[in-house]
């Protein structure tokens, strides 16, 4: 089992960053991959991007060229950099981790991208 805890979301303006964190409670290395997913009201959740234990990543077409996800073995940490936001950006974003037969979540951390 594992726990995630996000933090770094807030309010910016449109062309803004922000750098949100996921903690896990366990070593991340031995996670199969681990990412970050984003649910807006009234949407379905959806993928943002992912890195696996091998450090591959993978990003939604909507995201690519503006956001790095990155891990911190040694903090037991992944990051997901933000750049040029932009108000279809706003939206609860989750950090995700997989495990061999299960995903875990963390609680969420709210983004709002003003225009």
């Amino acid at each position: 089992q594992v726990q995630l805890v996000e933090s770094g979301g807030g309010l910016v303006q449109a062309g803004g960053s922000l750098r949100l964190s996921c903690a896990a409670s366990r070593r991340i290395f031995s996670m199969n991959a681990m990412g970050w997913y984003r649910q807006a009201p009234g949407k379905q959740r959806e993928l943002v991007a992912t890195i696996t234990s091998g450090e591959r990543t993978n990003y939604a077409d909507s995201v690519k060229g503006r956001f790095t996800i990155s891990r911190d073995n040694a903090k037991n940490t992944v990051y997901l950099q933000m750049n040029s936001l932009k108000p279809e950006d706003t939206a609860v974003y989750y950090c995700s981790a997989d495990l061999t037969l299960r995903r875990y979540w963390g609680q969420g951390t709210q983004v709002t991208v003003s225009s």
